[in-house]
């Protein structure tokens, strides 16, 4: 499998695609109204504490409060805003980071609390933290506070693993936790310590503004967009990095030269006069993002419907005919959606519950292979996925893990006519509406005689025919209406005014 990443940076923002074997699986964008927060630390307020909710909600300087669930504490933080008069006995009885979470000792409103987001703000949520402090690298996950070495499970090598939590158990400093990440496979000890120091380093800086910064405060700032990804992404596998910024690359190429200069070769400028997303066909895969309907190769076609509640995901024969049973011809087409399905979700950033409605299969060993496509696919994504075996209504369920609001907020807004709904009222149902209208003025002994704008289509059917609809009206309600065409109003609107002075009449009267 071939795998790129491609840089497209304007003024106005930069774009990240992931690609696999030339296919769009991941989209990132950053904008300066709209920064990347995961990983940020901040000193913030408690602002509320929810003992019925298990939670909290914290001032870290945000226009919302962010969301602390109790799950996501952790006492450790205590420690630089205690002062402990006993040290003899403070590492064993007194810490914070060695006491049970108790929300009415530890807890209190004004409180000053050290915190990282974890998830971005989504809709009218504010950000999720938690006092689990972690400082990434490009090797290492340093945690302060905590005594232990964790190492990736994506390294099966037990050679290799022991290796690695022998090197972390001789540069450990005494008081932090260490994560020794994918990345740090087959590295020497002498990288893997220079990426502690730069850590440490880093966490000291931190810790003199916790000192001296009054709370809600910014303490660190995680790296932009583009760079996390090439620190947490750019490894081994991947063949290549194209960046349409010289100055992009220059920072990129500057990183990458400290942390892994073998992988320096990998990034490239490009020169095209063709738009850099244009040139890898990823600008056609977005436009395609916006639409609920998905066709396979094969004809068939999804439809991902995103709700409050949960994400639905209907899977389609459409076109596709074939030439077998019908067993084994829907047993082709829910492979082949499992794979797009996997694709998508990671595409769009789909999270929470996920329902995905394959077409029904009566072997069983048919259902499994299914459910076990998905699990192989899913298995690429870094999210944290679960899976549920299918039903015997042909229903799959999962959740995926979301950390940042879908890729496609960043992209489009809420349309202002249809309000996010699609939907917006036929001629009839605005007709109707200005009867209904026209009932109620003339109810309030109005003037006879109104002028009403109305946009062509309406205008076209009210004008029909001898005896036409608005002449019905006219009829009906005894009113002089002189109608307009005004092609600037939205659909399903129209607009009344007196005929004497142009007074607007449909504002004061609804």
């Amino acid at each position: 499998m071939t795998k790129e990443i491609i840089i497209n940076a304007t003024n106005e923002e930069t774009r990240i695609a992931i690609l696999e074997d030339s296919k769009l699986v991941e989209l990132f964008v950053e904008r300066p109204e709209y920064e990347r927060m995961v990983g940020d630390i901040y000193k913030g307020k408690v602002s509320r504490v929810l003992p019925g909710m298990q939670a909290a909600f914290i001032n870290i300087g945000h226009e919302q409060n962010a969301f602390l669930h109790f799950a996501d504490f952790d006492t450790s933080y205590l420690d630089y805003f205690v002062d402990y008069e006993d040290e003899d006995h403070a590492d064993k009885d007194h810490h914070a980071s060695e006491r049970r979470f108790n929300v009415n000792r530890d807890l209190k409103k004004d409180q000053d609390i050290l915190v990282q987001i974890i998830k971005e703000p989504i809709g009218t949520k504010g950000c999720r933290v938690t006092t689990n402090i972690a400082l990434p690298g490009r090797f290492l996950v340093l945690i302060p506070g905590k005594k232990h070495i964790g190492v990736s499970k994506k390294i099966q090598d037990r050679k290799e693993r022991r290796r690695l939590k022998e090197i972390a158990r001789q540069i450990i400093p005494p008081n932090f936790g260490l994560i020794i990440r994918t990345v740090a496979e087959g590295k020497p000890d002498k990288a893997i310590r220079k990426d502690l120091n730069n850590l440490i380093a880093t966490w000291r800086k931190i810790e003199k503004k916790i000192k001296k910064q009054e709370a809600p405060v910014l303490l660190y700032k995680d790296m932009s967009m583009a760079s996390s990804i090439i620190r947490d992404l750019f490894t081994s596998d991947v063949n290549r990095v194209v960046v349409d910024s010289r100055k992009l690359m220059r920072e990129l190429s500057s990183y990458i030269k400290d942390v892994a200069p073998h992988l320096k070769d990998k990034i490239s400028y490009y020169k095209g006069m063709v738009p850099i997303f244009d040139y890898f066909n990823i600008e056609r895969e977005i436009e395609k993002m916006g639409n609920s309907k998905v066709w396979l190769k094969n004809g068939s076609y999804i439809v991902i419907e995103p709700t409050e509640a949960l994400v639905s995901i209907d899977v389609n024969s459409g076109k596709y005919i074939g030439r077998k049973d019908h067993e084994t011809n829907s047993f082709k087409i829910n492979m082949e959606a499992a794979r797009e399905i996997a694709r998508q979700a990671r595409l769009r950033d789909l999270g929470g519950i996920i329902v995905i409605d394959f077409i029904d299969m009566m072997e069983e060993e048919n259902r499994r292979k299914v459910y076990q496509e998905l699990k192989k696919e899913f298995a690429k994504d870094r999210s944290i996925t679960k899976i549920q075996e299918m039903s015997r209504f042909g229903l799959m369920e999962m959740t995926r893990q979301r950390v940042r609001p879908p890729v496609l907020l960043s992209l489009k807004e809420t349309c202002p006519t249809c309000h996010g709904s699609g939907l917006v009222p036929t001629v009839h149902a605005v007709v109707g509406d200005i009867e209904r209208w026209i009932q109620r003025y003339r109810s309030t002994n109005g003037d006879r005689r109104i002028t009403i704008h109305v946009r062509p289509d309406v205008y076209n059917y009210l004008k029909k025919g001898m005896y036409s609809p608005l002449l019905k009206l006219m009829w009906k309600y005894w009113v002089k209406i002189k109608l307009v065409k005004d092609e600037s109003l939205p659909y399903g609107a129209f607009r009344v005014y007196d005929r004497k002075d142009e007074k607007r009449l449909d504002q004061a009267l609804k």
